[in-house]
């Protein structure tokens, strides 16, 4: 059997526990690797500190620490001006347009996979590792493809659906291809002498400090007053800016009275032109069909009209769909409806375990009532 080249390989640390073990698994693999951290916010006090976050001072010492006890040099490259510009402007505009973005994707589309592989590209580096679990399969062509973690537990491809075949090309992903629980890589990262085995996990958004969405929306975007309407636009409440509510959202609503049936209701939908939110029962919330745009694909487009599954969250249930490539659009219809999508987020196509690729939803559309 033919050994595996050794690469120069660029591992992106964040100082969280899974990009460490890559980074370790990656040096143990042969390759010659070395450790970069992103600062990612020109104050990165500004991030979230302690258990809750990423891209914090600390997480750029616990990098410097793992890097150290792996063997190998260490980095820290200052992307702040693009993230600011490709992953917070975007995620604020998209609110302000009434949309409902997904920064995480937005991210490694941008800076990891784009301004971070390019800039090792660069310098002679011939792939970028990181800790998300998923797996990248060598084709008997030749040819890439992206596909689920063997963990489907753990499974994070969903957020790396926009990677297209060149950046598979240069993408080591060393957690994606081995069936462990999160404690397995804690122990294995203690087994390595790793100070970051038992550290928390982060989650949220990294650039919002205090955890409150609502609260950096309005500081960014202020307060508008405006109405909440029912279905049938009769106002049944206010609120500061519809760009504090998300389709599908039921706590927060501030309405006040009761619905007639007594049940709770739901955002439907915003108008960021009016200015208003829409509420609704749940059973409201059913589409059957969705068109999103720009989409990139890991690998060849589909050719014509083609049966798939549908991932609609990053932690989401697949749905069957059928789904046709027209252009910059896509068009996904499902077999049986589903609930809460809202403009903005992605849709990820799934062929089996294979990542077909991903889109962004421009337009939902509901099922047609029996009475008309």
């Amino acid at each position: 059997m033919t050994a595996a080249p050794r690469l120069r390989v660029l591992a992106a640390m964040s100082g969280g526990v899974d990009s460490a073990v890559a980074a370790a698994r990656a040096a143990e693999a042969g390759h010659d690797v070395t450790g970069v951290h992103l600062a990612l916010s020109a104050n990165p006090q500004s991030f979230r500190t302690g258990a809750r976050g990423c891209c914090t001072i600390e997480d750029s010492r616990d990098a410097r620490r793992a890097a150290d006890i792996i063997g190998i040099p260490f980095y820290v490259w200052d992307l702040a001006e693009r993230f600011r510009a490709d992953v917070v402007d975007d995620f604020i505009a998209e609110y302000r347009a009434g949309r409902t973005p997904n920064p995480c994707l937005r991210c490694n589309e941008k800076i990891k996979f784009a301004a971070l592989l390019d800039k090792a590209l660069a310098l002679g580096f011939d792939a970028v590792c990181t800790g998300h679990y998923a797996r990248v399969v060598l084709r008997p062509d030749g040819r890439r493809e992206l596909h689920r973690a063997s963990d489907h537990a753990k499974d994070q491809s969903y957020v790396l659906g926009v990677l297209d075949e060149r950046q598979l090309a240069h993408s080591l992903f060393p957690l994606g291809d081995t069936v462990t629980t999160k404690e397995e890589i804690r122990a294995e990262a203690e087994r390595r002498g790793l100070a970051v085995a038992r550290k928390p996990d982060s989650h949220d958004i990294c650039f919002i400090a205090d955890g409150d969405t609502r609260g950096f929306l309005a500081r960014h975007l202020g307060s508008e007053p405006g109405d909440i309407l029912d279905q049938d636009g009769t106002r049944i409440g206010s609120h500061d800016g519809a760009h504090g509510f998300t389709v599908g959202q039921r706590k927060g609503l501030r309405i006040g009275r009761p619905a007639p049936d007594g049940r709770p209701r739901y955002v439907l939908d915003i108008s960021p032109v009016e200015n208003t939110v829409t509420v609704g029962p749940a059973e409201a919330l059913d589409i059957t069909a969705l068109t999103a745009v720009r989409p990139r694909w890991c690998g060849a487009p589909p050719a014509g009209p083609g049966s798939y599954t549908a991932q609609l969250r990053a932690h989401g249930e697949e749905h069957p769909a059928t789904a046709e490539a027209a252009g910059d659009a896509l068009h996904v219809r499902f077999e049986r409806p589903v609930r809460g999508v809202a403009p903005g987020q992605a849709v990820v196509l799934y062929d089996g375990s294979r990542v077909v690729g991903s889109a962004t939803i421009a337009a939902t559309h509901r099922p047609v009532p029996a009475d008309r």
